[in-house]
């Protein structure tokens, strides 16, 4: 499997200075980055926990696609929301001190106790989520008509 990289060109002081993250492996685009904006307003901007909301909520969906798969199941739609929060850490600085993700699919032949199940195992076999281990993540999952 390869692996993927994105680089970060930073100029000034963390409250004046700014940036932007270039995604290297796709060439999908360069995103500018701030300290105020990561920690206020987005004003367009983005910030590693947008990054890491995106890189976990498509991760799951296609996961619980690849989980509903070994139970000959198929998704008719998979829609995944990562919330990421940025806090103030005990000793200074900050932490990731959650992810609130919201799961909602419709997916025939399946039973809601069943999809939470399902669900369940594809958050915790999710590689994003194995790599945010240190962090507590809640799952809010539930079949749509």
């Amino acid at each position: 499997m390869p692996s993927r990289d994105a680089t970060t060109h930073w100029e000034g002081g963390l409250q004046d200075g700014t940036g932007s993250v270039t995604l290297d492996s796709s060439n999908a685009g360069q995103f500018d980055v701030s300290f105020p904006t990561r920690a206020e307003s987005p004003n367009g901007q983005t910030s590693p926990e947008e990054l890491i909301a995106a890189a976990h909520s498509s991760c799951l969906a296609m996961n619980l696609s690849g989980v509903l798969g070994s139970e000959n199941l198929t998704a008719r739609s998979i829609d995944v929301s990562a919330e990421v929060t940025l806090s103030p850490a005990k000793g200074g600085g900050f932490e990731i001190s959650g992810i609130a993700i919201t799961l909602r699919a419709s997916v025939d032949g399946v039973d809601e106790a069943k999809f939470k199940e399902l669900a369940k195992t594809a958050e915790e076999t999710c590689p994003v989520s194995k790599a945010l281990a240190g962090t507590t993540i809640t799952l809010d999952a539930a079949l749509e008509g």
